[in-house]
């Protein structure tokens, strides 16, 4: 997947700060941008994931977002923290992934639904976790693009309202609206698919 970029796995020493890994990337050494991705990629591609709800599509948010934090780095002002530039990118990239999608399925003459999706066995080892998680990728793709986003960077990457406030440049206020409404709309396929 990271052929491209060349991208090898170190070991990562987790106290390795980010903005000393960026400064030595800018200065020329290309093992520091191998740690920030090697760091960033997984948080990258489940916000993706959940974002998407397609493997092969977050995977290739990764990828675009790798590129990206390579060629774009030296714009980073330091000014937050690196995973909120991360996660702007991360959102910008399956935003439009998903305004592309929909319009070639409103082109497309007809809309076969992948029946399968591929990479659940490398990523999910047994079948009630696999179970639960379609379950879930399916009620998150229930929910408006806007709830969505809010929903899963509260939920799954664990932000604060201020965080996701940063990266999306929502008011704190119109976020939680979001949020009540996805989590409310949640609860409520989830109960419908218990009876």
């Amino acid at each position: 997947m990271f052929k491209e970029l060349g991208i090898k796995y170190p070991v990562m020493n987790k106290n390795t700060d980010d903005y000393e890994l960026v400064r030595d990337f800018l200065s020329g050494n290309e093992k520091s941008f191998n740690l920030l991705a090697r760091k960033y990629q997984e948080r990258i591609y489940w916000h993706a994931r959940r974002m998407l709800g397609d493997h092969d599509d977050a995977d290739e948010i990764v990828q675009q977002v790798l590129i990206v934090m390579y060629k774009k780095l030296n714009t980073f002002n330091f000014s937050s923290a690196l995973f909120t530039w991360i996660y702007k990118i991360t959102i910008t990239r399956s935003l439009n992934l998903i305004k592309k999608n929909k319009l070639k399925n409103m082109l497309s003459f007809s809309s076969e639904e992948k029946i399968e999706h591929q990479g659940y066995q490398n990523i999910i080892g047994n079948i009630e976790a696999k179970e639960s998680f379609e379950r879930m990728e399916k009620l998150l793709m229930k929910l408006p693009v806007k709830q969505r986003e809010v929903f899963v960077m509260r939920n799954y990457d664990e932000l604060t309202y201020d965080e996701i406030a940063e990266i999306t440049g929502k008011s704190v206020g119109a976020l939680k609206a979001n949020y009540f409404h996805a989590y409310k709309k949640v609860k409520e396929l989830m109960q419908k698919n218990e009876t």
